[in-house]
């Protein structure tokens, strides 16, 4: 079945290929133990992508898988050319997987989806036509959820409405595997833990424009989902690590040095108010305000704490930034004085960037 489709799709493959011309998109699937979705969902998005008419390939990424999954991808990338599969050694996770498929994408789209057949592959046209508005991001919606309501559906909305409000992106669904990406805007993202659900966010920091569109979501019919409650906490941790990416990276000390004022302004608040009835009042400190007393040498104690904090955070960040000459801003484009072989104007570091 399979060497019949790649004589099906390879004349008309070959005809998009144009010498020294980059792909014009990439599609990413992640699988794990995925077996019996692996062939339906090829031949689904080849016949999308070859409809499409533009040239393109397809990245199958083995995230560890068990069963025969890995057997059978081999088997498509032996009979269509178009196919790269990336077998990790062991499951590391989604993220893991899709950073791999990313970092062997020559697409200049990038368009991400789930190995389970949930994500249709014939609204990929949708995704493409959103990107050629001129976004950066295009993310996929589920409208209706077929999953389950308390275990699934809840938890999702849940923290899809605070990871909205946290990171300034107005997105509807940001835990969905189905997105397409510029793929300059990828290469600016370091992808670890839980984070390609945050992407939309991280990307948003660096100016890029974010769009979603309505996607159906099919009801899983083989395997079992890898997804539960327990996920949500873990994504509930990451967004308070995401929100500090967004927020803090390159001024921890406003962060924690405020949290250490308040404290010091808290404790020291206390000990003059003690130590005024002391004065004035004749009172017995250990005796009547002992534990006030304890309260505020702790909080004395945390605002040192919380500063010192923000004093290490602020040295590991201009650390982070200059040790990799990493620019605090990202340009979209350049026009005028740029001439060929111009020299190549260095981004200020973060020291020169915060002006201190």
């Amino acid at each position: 079945m399979l060497r019949y489709l790649r004589r099906c799709y390879t004349s008309g493959f070959e005809h998009m290929k144009t010498e020294g011309n980059p792909l014009a998109y990439t599609v990413v699937v992640p699988f794990y133990n995925e077996q019996e979705s692996v062939t339906p969902l090829y031949v689904k998005i080849i016949d999308v992508m070859d409809a499409i008419g533009e040239s393109y390939e397809i990245v199958f990424v083995d995230d560890g898988s068990r069963d025969n999954t890995f057997r059978i991808l081999s088997q498509i990338a032996d009979d269509d050319e178009r196919v790269t599969v990336v077998r990790l050694r062991r499951n590391f996770g989604q993220t893991a997987a899709l950073k791999a498929g990313f970092d062997h994408s020559r697409g200049e789209i990038i368009i991400s989806m789930d190995g389970d057949l949930q994500h249709d592959p014939a609204e990929i046209p949708l995704f493409i036509e959103k990107m050629k508005e001129g976004y950066d991001i295009v993310s996929g919606w589920r409208v209706e959820r077929t999953d389950h309501w308390l275990t699934r559906q809840l938890p999702s909305r849940v923290a899809n409405r605070i990871m909205a409000r946290l990171s300034r992106v107005d997105l509807h669904d940001f835990g969905t595997t189905f997105k397409a990406y510029r793929r300059e805007i990828l290469s600016e993202i370091h992808l670890y833990g839980e984070l390609h659900r945050f992407i939309p966010a991280l990307a948003s920091w660096a100016g890029a424009s974010v769009a979603e569109v309505p996607i159906t979501n099919i009801k899983r019919k083989n395997g079992k989902s890898n997804y539960g409650i327990s996920r949500t906490i873990r994504v509930l941790l990451d967004l308070v690590s995401v929100k500090f990416l967004l927020d803090y990276s390159t001024k921890p000390l406003q962060l924690f040095g405020l949290a250490g004022l308040a404290c010091l302004t808290g404790g020291f608040g206390i000990g003059l108010w003690v130590f005024a009835r002391k004065a004035l009042l004749d009172e017995g400190l250990l005796a009547n305000h002992g534990p006030l007393m304890i309260l505020g040498m702790a909080l004395v104690m945390g605002g040192i704490q919380f500063i010192a904090i923000g004093l290490i955070g602020e040295l590991l960040a201009r650390t982070y930034y200059e040790s990799q000459n990493k620019p605090v801003y990202t340009v979209r484009e350049l026009r005028g004085r740029q001439e060929e072989g111009a020299a190549r104007v260095e981004p200020p570091r973060i020291a020169d960037a915060t002006g201190r």
